[in-house]
């Protein structure tokens, strides 16, 4: 009788953890100026350009991805429309400082769920108690001024809905990352996605949008590329098959945002949301060991 090997549990090692932390600072910073721009459609219209024109570069170079890796690429594409639409009504429903951390902290949950229950990659001790340790701390940033009221629910709605489609396009580039070529894989993902939210300003802004274009472009052409290598970056990294590790690391990003609201924009951070960022902080050393 033949004994199956046992199942290994993917460990992330100090470089890629330093690579996905720093992954974390870029997607704080495109998210602030995304949120600071003043018409965001416009501001997201541009990140999409970005996405058309670097995913389309690199696609160029890197040549076309092999069959297998195609349905992901799709898929992957069409739930970061869906997403970017999501997180674009979050931030015009709700404050940044609430909706922000919502998504960011509901996506870990549900990609460890996702990576245990359907992958069937088992989580170490230390990885499981970083994960619930980040999502914790990342929620409690939002509850950190009390629950929200009525007026709140359909930004606390589109900031979960956004949650749920970050960890879905997590498992997707996760398991299609690992059918071919990183760089084919992201310059088509993002060249495929890109149009649609350009598309979307056009039709939507008509005649203003060469005057918000002026205002508003270097600011979101900004934000499209820092968002361009963030998320180049976390493909990257979900090579590892540490799916849920990575997700947790990521969305320590929110922690970044708080400390970049304090020191640039004068923002309080405030006793509570200091803790629930050090609970964070603490998350991410579990994840280290």
């Amino acid at each position: 009788m033949m004994l199956s090997a046992p199942v290994t549990t993917p460990s992330l090692g100090p470089f890629m953890i330093a690579a996905v932390l720093a992954a974390a600072v870029l997607h704080a910073a495109w998210n602030s100026i995304a949120h600071g721009i003043g018409d965001r459609l416009t501001g997201f219209a541009m990140i999409g350009v970005v996405d058309v024109v670097g995913g389309g570069a690199v696609a160029a170079f890197a040549g076309l991805p092999p069959a297998g890796a195609w349905p992901y690429i799709v898929a992957s594409a069409v739930v970061h429309i869906g997403y970017n639409l999501l997180l674009l009504a979050s931030y015009q429903l709700g404050e940044f400082s609430q909706t922000y951390p919502l998504a960011r902290g509901t996506a870990p949950l549900v990609v460890a769920l996702a990576s245990v229950l359907l992958l069937h990659r088992p989580l170490a001790a230390p990885d499981l108690a970083g994960i619930l340790a980040v999502s914790t701390g990342l929620i409690g940033l939002v509850l950190a001024g009390g629950l929200p009221g009525r007026k709140e629910l359909p930004a606390v709605a589109a900031a979960v809905g956004t949650g749920l489609l970050i960890a879905l396009y997590t498992v997707i580039d996760g398991l299609g990352v690992a059918e071919g070529p990183v760089p084919a894989y992201i310059g088509w993902m993002f060249f495929l996605q890109g149009p649609a939210l350009p598309v979307l300003a056009v039709l939507r802004r008509g005649r203003r949008m060469p005057a918000l274009l002026r205002r508003h472009a270097a600011a979101g052409l900004a934000g499209g590329v820092i968002s361009l290598a963030a998320y180049s970056i976390v493909l990257w990294a979900q090579t590892s098959g540490a799916l849920a590790p990575i997700a947790a690391l990521r969305e320590s990003s929110i922690v970044f945002g708080a400390l970049i609201g304090a020191v640039f924009l004068r923002e309080p951070l405030g006793h509570r949301r200091t803790m629930a960022a050090v609970v964070v902080l603490t998350g991410v050393l579990l994840l280290s060991l």
